[in-house]
């Protein structure tokens, strides 16, 4: 069946995160990904294991739908057959360390002048150029230093990383975009290119309105902020302030456990009946909240009078309640609510897959949905998989010549160990 992107096939070289979360992407939108790992496999394959002896979650989460062909590029023979997919394949991604290819014997200029039409993607902690190129990156590192970090958490508390992956995952999907634009150039001028992006640069991105606020306080105070912001030259942890035109804040609702809580926002086009249904017509009248100017200079009692009122009602009645009255409004759903989510069960965004060494296992869904190519969800590949199949499907090497590469470790750790790919 034909799929967004079939007839792409992609070299993916990447692992842990950020370049796993694009190539898997890639591969749900209907691409054909062959995860080039080293005999010994992606790291994560054995990191945080709640499995004797199986992949880890860690792995099997972010390498669903691509098949597994292990390669030693540190000899001859391994080096041939990564040669050869170069000229068979329109992606190759990478993510290693500074230099690592290169020292391979495998430069950008190099790549492009074995397949002029090949794209090649990279994922870098600061990108190939700057003072901080060298440098390496982890999640926490790229949202300290692309600003995420600072502006995250309580003023008077520490700065928090957020929850949310978007130092790695946040750079996957900037580099799937990347990918997807480079091809729609080649598919007009038969060239391939370089595409980069580096997690310092990805996370600044998603930072924008933070930065759009930075330029803001050069001219005055931010009134939607709940914290004091004269004088500042540094946009400020925000808490749980919207951060946008309207007032928002979470409210704390029974039995008050850690994640009994509600996110409201306060549209000016709701106040009159969230008033009315909170304190009546006393509340709907109070000067204090008449107009949005009046909520931001009063909001701390305004939130202290919504509390007290969800103090009543947990997080599902408060949503039954505003929703009745259209105020925008969310409960904060742990894990284990949106693990065992209707909504999100209806969406397969939390789906059930099998694997034969761990067993069966929940996997996050597709987020994208195309109403003509959807992807049925498969497993992630065992190590090695699919070394021999792609070997004769992709290069259509005969017998003899898979026989000559095993002899020459192409796919094993020592290369006087003649070993066989995994079935």
């Amino acid at each position: 069946m034909d799929k967004a992107l079939s007839g792409i096939r992609i070299l993916d070289m990447t692992h842990v995160q950020a370049g796993p979360t694009a190539s898997q992407l890639l591969a749900w939108l209907g691409a054909d990904v062959i995860k080039f790992e080293p005999p010994t496999g992606d790291v994560t394959r054995s990191q945080l294991r709640d499995v004797p002896n199986a992949d880890s979650l860690y792995f099997t989460m972010l390498n669903c739908n691509k098949r597994s062909i292990t390669v030693n590029m540190k000899n001859a023979a391994g080096k041939e057959v990564f040669v050869a997919l170069l000229t068979k394949c329109d992606v190759v991604m990478e993510n290693f360390g500074p230099g690592v290819l290169d020292r391979l014997g495998f430069s950008w200029e190099t790549i492009h002048q074995i397949n002029p039409a090949v794209v090649m993607a990279s994922i870098k902690g600061f990108g190939s150029s700057g003072p901080y190129a060298d440098f390496k990156a982890y999640e926490n590192v790229a949202q300290a230093m692309g600003g995420a970090m600072s502006t995250t958490g309580f003023m008077d508390g520490p700065p928090l990383v957020s929850g949310a992956q978007i130092g790695d995952s946040g750079t996957g999907l900037h580099l799937a975009i990347g990918i997807l634009a480079a091809l729609q150039q080649r598919h007009r001028t038969g060239q391939g290119q370089y595409v980069e992006v580096a997690m310092m640069d990805g996370v600044m991105n998603l930072c924008r309105v933070k930065f759009r606020d930075h330029q803001r306080l050069t001219r005055g105070t931010l009134s939607e902020f709940s914290v004091p912001t004269e004088g500042m030259r540094d946009t400020p942890r925000s808490g749980n302030d919207s951060g946008g035109g309207q007032l928002g804040n979470t409210v704390k609702c029974k039995p008050g456990g850690p994640n009994d809580y509600i996110y409201v926002v306060v549209q000016e086009a709701v106040w009159s009946a969230l008033a009315r249904r909170v304190g009546g017509e006393v509340l709907a009248a109070d000067e204090r909240f008449a107009m949005i100017q009046n909520r931001r200079k009063n909001q701390k009692d305004m939130w202290r009078i919504l509390n007290e009122f969800a103090a009543g009602y947990t997080k599902w009645e408060m949503m039954g309640i505003l929703n009745e009255i259209d105020v925008p409004c969310g409960p904060i759903m742990s894990t284990n609510d949106l693990a065992n989510d209707e909504h999100i069960r209806l969406r397969e965004m939390f789906i059930e897959l099998d694997h034969p060494e761990r067993g069966k296992w929940f996997n996050v869904g597709m987020p994208i949905k195309l109403s003509d190519s959807s992807v049925p969800i498969e497993r992630s590949p065992l190590l090695g998989e699919h070394t021999e199949e792609v070997l004769r499907s992709v290069l259509g090497y005969s017998n003899a010549q898979v026989a000559r590469l095993q002899e020459g470790g192409a796919f094993s750790k020592d290369p006087q160990k003649q070993e066989h790919p995994r079935p």
